[in-house]
């Protein structure tokens, strides 16, 4: 049998935080997490939580309530909570590596990850875009798909995190054939959706309205539509995003393909913040996270929530068992 890793991420954050409520679940897999197993028991004891941290070294039990697997990954310098340190910017990616080395060895099935301060690994000296592109870069796939899910709505990005002045460019055709083709695959292999039905949002307001309000809807996304449309899935052709998010049109979606970060992450963060998770679609292993941050503030007062996270481990070990 094998476990589900999670990393701890940002050791001065709530990563160690929420990972530790993970010893409340039982569940039909190990769970593992990442983690200086000196750090997390002090921040075991700064929470009063009664928890016995159990270092792993390949057992297979299914632990009760009240214990946690975790696999000692050493910290650099000791942690003061609240503070960032560029010396444990090493540490962090450590856990990254880890997890994606196991995952694709076949040493699990898959990663959950905890949120990581993008900002200290850089000034660290490292350059770091964040936990999607570490792990595309690391599975060696040209191009991988971020979607954030709530327990009734997918949201797809055609693009990321880019200048909004950038998207317009980065619209291609071969950009949405391979995004489209990715989340398709997935939607069909990963979340055993047959026949996926897919919102796809026009990049400018109203769609472009026919060309009054911009030409690519009409000379680049619906020409790719319309390709995939004629071998029989189930996408529409652009709809405005001002009314696409409508009930009446959810009720009939699987997913929504969004063109920019900012156009469908409001929208599900707003029905969902704090029950929502992030997937990476693309990779050829389970890739799950939290949508939210490292909150540094939070970090050992006992006010982190721990739900997103919890979400992001059940869809991981959900879709392990589909698989």
């Amino acid at each position: 049998m094998l476990p589900l890793y999670v990393t701890s991420g940002e050791p001065a954050g709530i990563g160690p935080d929420i990972c530790l409520s993970l010893a409340d679940r039982t569940d039909e897999r190990p769970i593992v997490v990442l983690a200086d197993l000196q750090m997390l028991k002090d921040r075991a004891k700064i929470l009063q939580k009664k928890i016995e941290l159990i270092e792993y070294k390949g057992q297979i039990e299914i632990l009760p309530q009240g214990q946690l697997y975790v696999e000692h990954v050493p910290l650099n310098t000791d942690v003061v909570l609240g503070e960032l340190n560029p010396q444990n910017a090493a540490y962090v990616l450590e856990q990254l590596h880890r997890s994606a080395e196991y995952a694709m060895q076949g040493k699990s099935v898959g990663v959950a990850t905890a949120p990581v301060q993008k900002s200290v690994i850089n000034d660290a000296g490292i350059h770091f875009s964040g936990h999607t592109e570490y792990y595309q870069e690391f599975a060696g796939v040209e191009r991988v798909v971020m979607m954030l899910a709530t327990k009734t709505l997918r949201v797809a990005l055609a693009t990321t995190h880019l200048p909004l002045r950038e998207v317009t460019d980065a619209i291609t055709t071969i950009r949405l054939q391979q995004v489209i083709d990715i989340l398709l695959r997935d939607l069909k292999n990963k979340f055993q959706i047959a026949k996926p039905r897919v919102l796809v949002c026009g990049l400018n307001p109203h769609a472009g309205e026919g060309g009054y309000l911009g030409h690519e809807e009409i000379e680049v996304i619906n020409p790719v539509l319309e390709q995939y449309r004629a071998r029989g899935e189930k996408l529409s052709l652009c709809l405005p995003a001002d009314t696409l998010f409508t009930p009446e049109h959810l009720q009939h979606a699987d997913a929504v393909l969004a063109m920019y970060h900012d156009q469908g992450l409001p929208v599900l963060k707003s029905q969902g913040f704090g029950e929502a998770i992030n997937i990476t679609l693309g990779l050829p292993f389970i890739r799950t996270s939290v949508d939210h941050g490292t909150a540094l503030s939070l970090a050992g007062t006992g006010q982190a929530k721990s739900s997103s996270l919890h979400v992001a481990v059940d869809l991981a070990l959900s879709l392990a068992h589909s698989l």
